[in-house]
């Protein structure tokens, strides 16, 4: 789209001591992320209900039978009525949702400050393009852009991410579907006002 990008985490994911056993004892998964597939193993064949395509695709690498789902919490919902006990939901230690399955926290999402590369773009004439793929880096974001110069663009995966910025950026944007190709399509959209292309960060 002729932007120049800058990668700046917000997050760093660190595995968690927890009942490895009891994820490999369990008759099925639910997966709401690709690092919840990465610390429950290999599948053998066992079901999962995964939350979208990406996944859904790192879980049918593991080896497990996947079910996929819209891609979002509220969407993978009605697809788990009815699993008994011995389905089990690996995550991470902040969640968007709270799914009716038995939960286990297997990794952390832990806060990185913000680089010194983005600080010098926020510092900066602007505007910044800015996604936010889950409510928690939205609300990491929020705080790392607070006092910034350059105007804030937000493309946000979900109205969860959206609503987890406040208060609310020059504009914002949200995805008519929850991955990645509706944050660029969201992200297009913020370019079509704009005379000159703004950074991305």
């Amino acid at each position: 789209m002729g932007l120049r990008t800058l990668v700046a985490p917000l997050m760093r994911i660190a595995p968690v001591a927890h009942d490895a056993a009891a994820v490999d004892a369990a008759r099925g998964l639910v997966f709401t992320s690709v690092h919840g597939v990465a610390a429950a193993g290999q599948g053998r064949g066992r079901p999962a209900f995964c939350v979208g395509g990406a996944t859904a695709g790192a879980a049918r690498a593991a080896g497990y039978a996947v079910t996929t789902g819209p891609g979002d919490a509220a969407g993978l919902m009605p697809m788990l009525t009815g699993l008994d006990e011995g389905w089990l939901h690996p995550h991470g230690r902040h969640v968007a949702a709270r799914l009716p399955v038995r939960g286990m926290v297997v990794y952390d999402q832990l806060a990185l400050p913000l680089s010194t590369e983005a600080a010098a773009l926020l510092a900066g004439d602007g505007p910044v393009i800015w996604p936010v793929m889950s409510p928690r880096s939205a609300r990491l974001a929020c705080e790392a852009a607070h006092g910034a110069r350059a105007s804030i663009l937000v493309a946000a995966i979900s109205p969860a991410a959206a609503l987890a910025w406040s208060p609310a950026p020059a504009r914002i944007e949200t995805s008519a579907t929850p991955d990645a190709e509706g944050v660029i399509a969201a992200i297009r959209s913020l370019l079509r006002p704009e005379t000159s292309a703004p950074d991305a960060g």
